[in-house]
């Protein structure tokens, strides 16, 4: 019989991509890519390439909500991350599965648009997400405008950074992680819990490969809370993962091409380009 060893399991529940870039399809490439198991559970359908969403579709939070009971009851994934939400309805309606499971790591990544700009959360699920799941969360992953909104002021500067990473832990989040990709000087994200304050430095890598960054950076959260670490230890252990993914990014389509999830194993799948 062949020995069976465990494997330690994560569950996204996000929307599809079916330019296969970002949402669910970025974060079961980044759990495998961890060595995690990956499991989801689908909000919404997109209809999109790297140019942008041409159009979605949101399930209905019956199904979005029968997905995640199964997974939980079954497989026990030891962290879960949220992304794409679509409604009010379907944030409701994770947060009332999500209370039978209080021990269970959330990490939040508060997806408003897509990296074209089109949205992707009704603007009325903003106000639901922060008041029925951030308090729920391990630790809130937003972009500099995805801040603004939860908080509802403008967050550009390092010192509005901070300022935003306060208010969502007094909105109940145990860890804010608020990232700064969208600044034009540098990529610092800052790491804020009621502890510790830290800046993620990193130099800004120039490449159109951003499509999935920041479904990538939370699931590998996600993946390093399935496997035990801390959360400061996750988080660093994901900016880590991701910029090496975007650094060796490859070109898809004529838009917002991907990161590489599985970077790390190109000198196996692709050993002529390594010996070029």
């Amino acid at each position: 019989m062949t020995p069976t060893y465990a494997v330690p399991a994560a569950l996204t529940i996000a929307g599809s991509d079916s330019g296969g870039g970002a949402g669910i399809q970025a974060d079961l490439k980044a759990f495998a890519a961890l060595g995690v198991y990956g499991t989801s559970a689908i909000t919404a359908v997109t209809a999109q390439n790297t140019l942008g969403v041409e159009s979605f579709i949101a399930l209905s939070p019956e199904i979005v909500t029968a997905q995640i009971r199964l997974v939980l009851s079954d497989i026990a994934p030891r962290a879960v991350k949220t992304g794409m939400l679509a409604n009010a309805e379907i944030v409701r309606a994770i947060a009332v599965i999500l209370r039978e499971y209080p021990d269970l790591p959330l990490v939040i990544d508060p997806v408003t648009h897509a990296k074209s700009g089109d949205a992707l959360l009704a603007e009325d699920a903003v106000s639901v997400l922060r008041a029925d799941l951030v308090p729920r969360c391990a630790v809130v992953t937003p972009n500099l405008p995805e801040a603004s909104a939860l908080v509802g002021f403008p967050v550009e500067s390092e010192t509005e950074m901070v300022e935003a990473g306060l208010a969502l832990l007094d909105a109940g989040a145990t860890a804010v992680v608020v990232k700064g990709g969208h600044r034009p000087d540098t990529a610092d994200d800052l790491y804020i819990d009621r502890e510790t304050v830290e800046w993620l430095r990193s130099e800004r890598i120039v490449t159109r490969c951003t499509h999935g960054t920041g479904c990538t950076f939370s699931a590998a959260i996600a993946a390093g809370l399935a496997r035990g670490l801390t959360t400061l230890d996750a988080v660093r252990a994901a900016k880590e993962y991701l910029t090496a993914a975007m650094r060796a990014g490859y070109e898809v389509g004529a838009g917002h091409s991907p990161v590489n999830h599985f970077h790390a194993f190109e000198s196996m799948l692709y050993p002529e380009r390594i010996a070029r």
